[in-house]
């Protein structure tokens, strides 16, 4: 293990199951450590009770966006805003970004460059 590599990961509780979180931090620990890890969507929903009940387990920190229309990107807008904070505080020598939603791809070929 190459505990020298710090590693934010930043996840789109609207878009990946709970389920995985446990083997994408797992495989993520084999080459660093991790330093950030957040978690982003309206906490207020109840679709996010799965998510819930592993924050604590995981140490992940809940980002509250809330979801004041339909249809709308607030909680992508508040993850990118946070990624390029943490890029900008050069703290971290790589990203994982935790989502199914295509949205983020400019996100991540902006952080690799």
């Amino acid at each position: 293990m190459n505990e020298d590599k710090r590693f934010a990961v930043l996840i789109d509780a609207d878009n990946v199951s709970a389920k995985y979180i446990k083997p994408i931090l797992d495989e993520l620990s084999n080459d660093g450590i991790i330093t950030y890890k957040r978690i982003y969507g309206d906490w207020t929903k109840s679709e996010m009770a799965p998510w819930k009940a592993v924050l604590l387990n995981y140490s992940i920190t809940p980002i509250q966006q809330y979801s004041y229309t339909t249809g709308k990107n607030a909680t992508d807008s508040a993850m990118i805003i946070d990624a390029m904070d943490i890029l900008y505080g050069g703290n971290v020598d790589g990203f994982c970004i935790v989502s199914s939603d295509s949205d983020f791809t400019r996100l991540a070929a902006r952080l690799r460059e």
